[in-house]
């Protein structure tokens, strides 16, 4: 399909997305977090949590290398426990802000200090939550308390916001945890790198989300070197770990052959994905309207953000968009790897201010994921597609050409050009 075409028949669904996304935008949040204290006495039993079922756990980044490190478990829902670990089953089931910010505060998080060299600590608190970590299937267990439940919410840009927490004194399993025989391999092997295990673990079939809590228990790499992760490093680590694996894979790979245009749209963001043929090459920009997360005053400037890799990928750490950067360009890789070719890709995320509270860069990995499982419209290079897709962002054709190396960059082929 023709790229014009293509954009034509995006737009009456803009306009749907954009009533949709208006009558979903609420703070029924708040009426929630009330409630918790509630239903958080019912089920708990004198300074202890009995019942409950732990399906993820968290590591915390502050005081670092001495970490709060938890154990989540669901209070007083119906709901089963898997439901409420962070996976692109979200994506899939179509949920909105609202249904993760009440996923993520009905979770309770039974924490205590604990420092991050665990090399071979499978017992007491940090034992119990490695154990967790590493089933396959959420666990039953027993959780001391100590002090009384703090129901602040805490988010970020790239982890799944944070419910309620309580401090815990004691935990203990009331079933034997169901390991799957790879993460078994992982850990027997104490030789082992922390890269090449998310690698295999990867190739056996584990997403990144499963990776990512096995990384952040500590449960990876050389024996002596085995530490807690902050859930925050872990998830980057993971992306970007996983996605130079599949960059190695696409290295000899043949190039696409045509422009392509793939856009999605999920929870106030628009994400649209150019692969133009030739090498490796890859660019996240960050388009971010005032009144929008991040971008809070509602009548500024647009907030704009770009990371940029070429074919041999990058060597430093991306500040600017941060977590959102090895998210998408994981979506994107895999799509390559799928398909066994390789392209220079752009990814230019238009984040709306129907983005009204922030739930974690598993939206944006998932986003691009998904943007392959449609249509796509065709344009004859680059710079035409470029050209024809500014019109639909918030921005100029300048504005992006300062900011993308790609964009600034075509203007000196002249193929670009022809007609």
């Amino acid at each position: 399909m023709r790229l014009d075409e293509y954009i034509d028949d995006l737009r009456p669904d803009e306009e749907e997305r954009r009533r949709c996304l208006a009558e979903e935008k609420s703070y029924e949040i708040l009426d929630y977090v009330d409630d918790f204290e509630d239903r958080f006495s019912e089920v708990a039993q004198g300074d202890s949590l009995f019942g409950s079922t732990s399906p993820s756990v968290f590591v915390g980044r502050s005081s670092y290398p001495n970490v709060s490190t938890g154990i989540l478990s669901p209070v007083g829902a119906e709901e089963d426990a898997a439901e409420f670990a962070t996976s692109g089953d979200w994506y899939q089931r179509g949920l909105g802000i609202d249904n993760v910010l009440q996923y993520r505060t009905g979770l309770l998080n039974s924490n205590r200090s604990a420092k991050v060299n665990v090399d071979d600590v499978w017992d007491g608190f940090v034992g119990v939550q490695r154990e967790i970590a590493i089933a396959d299937r959420p666990v039953d267990v027993e959780i001391g308390l100590t002090e009384k439940l703090d129901l602040d919410v805490n988010v970020d840009d790239i982890a799944t916001p944070t419910g309620p927490t309580a401090r815990a004194s004691s935990a203990d399993l009331t079933e034997n945890p169901h390991v799957p025989r790879a993460v078994k391999k992982t850990l027997e092997d104490d030789d082992w790198q922390a890269q090449g295990a998310m690698n295999y673990l990867y190739r056996r079939g584990f997403d990144v989300y499963d990776i990512n809590t096995i990384l952040s228990a500590g449960a990876l790499g050389q024996g002596q070197n085995r530490k807690l992760v902050p859930t925050r490093w872990s998830i980057t680590a993971v992306d970007d770990t996983v996605g130079q694996y599949l960059r190695g894979r696409i290295r000899n790979a043949p190039s696409i052959d045509d422009t392509q245009v793939w856009v999605n749209e999920y929870m106030g963001n628009r994400y649209w994905v150019i692969l133009a043929p030739g090498q490796w090459e890859f660019e996240l920009v960050e388009m971010k309207a005032p009144g929008s997360i991040w971008n809070p005053s509602p009548t500024g400037d647009i907030w704009m953000g770009s990371a940029h890799e070429g074919f041999e990928g990058r060597t430093s750490y991306v500040d600017e968009t941060a977590g959102a950067y090895y998210a998408s360009r994981l979506g994107v890789l895999e799509h390559l790897e799928d398909i066994g070719r390789q392209a220079k890709a752009l990814v230019l995320r238009e984040v709306s201010d129907d983005y009204w509270a922030p739930v974690g860069v598993w939206q944006v990995r998932e986003s691009v994921r998904n943007a392959f499982d449609g249509r796509f419209g065709e344009a004859e290079s680059f710079h035409r597609a470029v050209r024809e897709i500014v019109p639909q962002l918030p921005i100029s054709m300048n504005s992006l050409r300062r900011k993308s190396e790609m964009v600034s960059g075509v203007q000196a082929n002249l193929s670009d050009f022809a007609p």
